[in-house]
C-alpha cells in the first residue's frame, strides 16, 4: 500500500515488503462472528496468510499520527458492520480488473482509518476473553460500566442496571466479570471510593457529607469501606494531604 503499510490477501505472502516497526491487524472469521486482532508485538517476519484472512502490517508511527496511539496496546475486537463491508470489498473488489490494485489500496487505507475512528469513539467492542458475548451484548455491558461511572453515587441495583442496559441479571453478571475482571458491586464500590478520595483532597466538604454524596448511608460504613480500600481513614487521608 505504502512504505508505512502492507496488506495481505490469502496465502501468497512471500517476499512482501515489511514496513519498519509494524503492528499487525488481522481480520478473520470466527465461530460466532468476524473479528479483528491487533497484535502490538508483531515482528519483522512476513506473516503466514490464509485464504479467509486479511492481514495489515502498519507502521506504529502511522497509527499514532492518525490518532490511534491507544490502539497500539493491542486486543481482540468484534468487527462492526461498517468494517465488515470494507473487508468484503477488499476480498471481492467490485472494481474493473485494471483498477483492482488502486481500489484495494484505497480500501486498505479506509479500513485502518475507520478502525482507529471506531476505537476512539467506543464503537469497536472488545471480544470477551471467553468469546461468550456477542458484539451487541458487549456494548450493553460497556454501557452498564458507563452507567456506573456516571451514577455510582445513586442507589444502583443489579436489576436496575440490567434493565437499563437491556440485559438479564445473569448475562450482565457474567459479561461484566469477563470484560472487566470484577463484579458489578466491586465496580460500584471502586468508583464511589475513588470519587470520595478525590473530594477529600480537593474540597472542604465534611467527611460525612462526602460519604453521603458518594452513596454511603452512614459515616461508619463509609469509613470502613474507605479504610479497606486505601489503608487509612478518610480523615487521615485529608490530614496527610494537608
Amino acid at each position: 500500500v505504502s512504505p508505512e503499510m502492507t496488506a495481505f490477501f490469502g496465502p501468497e505472502t512471500a517476499d512482501a515488503p515489511i514496513p519498519p516497526r509494524p503492528i499487525e491487524m488481522i481480520v478473520e472469521p470466527g465461530p460466532r462472528a468476524w473479528t479483528l486482532r491487533v497484535n502490538s508485538s508483531s515482528g519483522t517476519e512476513t506473516p503466514s496468510g490464509r485464504p479467509d484472512r486479511i492481514i495489515f502490517l502498519v507502521q506504529r508511527e502511522a497509527i499514532e499520527r492518525l490518532g490511534g496511539g491507544d490502539l497500539l496496546e493491542g486486543g481482540d475486537f468484534h468487527l462492526t458492520a461498517e468494517l465488515r463491508a470494507i473487508a468484503h470489498s477488499l476480498r471481492e473488489p467490485s472494481a474493473a480488473l485494471e483498477a483492482v490494485s488502486t481500489y484495494r489500496l484505497a480500501k486498505s487505507i479506509e479500513f485502518v482509518c475507520e478502525t482507529i475512528r471506531q476505537f476512539r469513539t467506543g464503537q469497536l467492542a472488545p471480544l470477551s476473553p471467553e468469546a461468550q458475548l456477542s458484539a451487541a451484548d458487549t456494548r450493553r455491558v460497556q454501557a452498564a460500566r458507563q452507567l456506573i461511572e456516571d451514577r455510582a453515587g445513586e442507589k444502583l441495583t443489579l436489576d436496575y442496571i440490567a434493565r437499563s442496559c437491556g440485559l438479564n441479571r445473569s448475562k450482565l453478571t457474567r459479561g461484566f466479570k469477563e470484560l472487566f475482571d470484577c463484579t458489578v458491586a466491586q465496580a460500584i464500590a471502586e468508583r464511589r471510593l475513588e470519587t470520595a478520595r478525590r473530594m477529600l483532597l480537593t474540597t472542604d466538604l465534611p467527611v460525612s457529607s462526602i460519604g453521603y454524596v458518594t452513596g454511603y448511608l452512614n459515616n461508619a460504613s463509609f469509613t470502613r469501606a474507605f479504610g479497606r480500600r486505601f489503608g487509612r481513614t478518610p480523615t487521615d487521608t485529608r490530614e496527610l494531604a494537608a
